[in-house]
């Protein structure tokens, strides 16, 4: 939640630092493309940390190092200097506190539920955005943006020391004795990486979550700036990005069930088809504007946002079950990372072209049809239970 939370109030920020220091809109956008790459990149290394250190130094300095990244910021006057702290350095601190620590965490005391688990773990980043960003957008609007960069950062200075020694992670970092057990005389099984590289379903799964995080970051990094423009007031924006993040906490606790129940096709599907009209409502935003369809937006749009994520990370557990199936899980993931860095620099870079995001939003549209194609062309995907 403190992670991608706080990672994501970058949106509150990209038109103040747009208009003080008279930046394009893909400079301001390629931060946070560097903060998506260094979280992909980083992601898989996060891992070995994790089995090294342990929980307890993994997610103690992960707040620390992003606290650090927000106060330095205060003080920042380059577009460099942006790229360093909130780019990089930030993207390690959300990679230490993100999902690949969560998932190795919650693999040691889930076996049959473990796809629920992994729900709630990745609804924490929607709840994490609903929290953090209208705060943040607070902050900015009733002081600066660097009142705001402060303001947070010190708060998570402070937090740092107090995640790190007061949560019993040694009992969590044990895991459920019986289960533990169980995998330990399974050792063995599974395939190994280099297997899973020479296989359709790993990059089908890699393609999913690629095309999906550049449809929806070519559109979440500019969404605050796009409301505004359009003619919302920014507390207005900043609410209506919050309560995305709200919707997808929901709809991330929903994939499970709503998978056991209808299908893996039919729900993801289902999830781009609402993505889809989400992107055609913003369309109709650009020329006009209204409460109505705003609301309309959030809740369509929201509601799809955190379907695809668990049900990725359910399906790559279950066709890689094994020893190793963190570490193929850790490659599948930063495909996300990745897709997300593309998509919000070209976002940002058509805007520039065109001056405007209809170019951008078409983009995205097309992105989502890629994205749903894998789990009606692929066998393993189309009938998978």
């Amino acid at each position: 939640m403190l992670g991608r939370g706080m990672g994501d109030t970058y949106a509150v920020f990209l038109l103040p630092l747009e208009r003080e220091f008279g930046w394009t809109r893909s400079q301001v956008t390629g931060v946070y493309s560097i903060y998506l790459l260094v979280n992909g990149f980083t992601a898989p290394l996060v891992g070995m940390v994790f089995d090294r250190l342990g929980p307890r130094w993994v997610y103690g300095v992960g707040v620390a190092c992003l606290g650090a990244a927000f106060t330095f910021a205060a003080g920042l006057t380059g577009i460099a200097q942006f790229y360093v702290f909130i780019g990089v350095m930030v993207g390690v601190a959300v990679s230490l506190n993100g999902m690949v620590p969560a998932s190795a965490l919650l693999s040691r005391w889930f076996r049959a539920r473990l796809s629920t688990a992994i729900g709630i773990a990745f609804s924490a980043v929607g709840a994490g955005t609903l929290l953090f960003v209208p705060l943040a957008q607070y902050l900015v609007t009733e002081y600066d943006w660097r009142t705001a960069y402060r303001a947070m950062g010190i708060g998570l200075l402070v937090l740092a020391p107090v995640i790190a020694f007061a949560i019993p992670w040694r009992t969590f970092q044990a895991g459920d004795p019986a289960l533990q057990g169980s995998r330990a005389r399974a050792t063995g099984a599974g395939a190994s990486v280099r297997e899973a590289l020479r296989t359709r379903v790993f990059w089908s799964l890699a393609q999913i979550f690629f095309c999906t995080a550049t449809a929806m970051f070519s559109i979440l990094v500019q969404l605050v700036a796009f409301l505004i423009d359009a003619g919302y007031s920014p507390l207005t924006a900043a609410t209506a990005y919050g309560a995305l993040g709200m919707l997808s906490a929901f709809s991330v606790m929903m994939s499970g069930p709503a998978s056991e129940r209808f299908g893996y096709r039919q729900a993801i599907t289902a999830s781009f088809v609402g993505t889809g009209t989400g992107i055609l409502l913003l369309v109709a935003i650009t020329s006009a504007p209204s409460a109505a369809l705003l609301f309309v937006f959030v809740l369509v749009f929201g509601s799809c946002m955190g379907v695809r994520g668990p049900i990725v990370s359910s399906a790559s557990a279950r066709i890689f079950a094994g020893p190793n199936v963190a570490t193929i899980y850790g490659g599948i993931y930063s495909t996300n990372a990745l897709g997300a860095a593309f998509g919000a620099f070209m976002g940002g870079l058509l805007h520039d072209l065109t001056g405007g995001y209809v170019a951008g939003l078409a983009m995205a549209l097309v992105f989502v049809i890629l994205a749903a194609l894998p789990f009606w062309t692929l066998p393993a995907l189309r009938h998978f239970r």
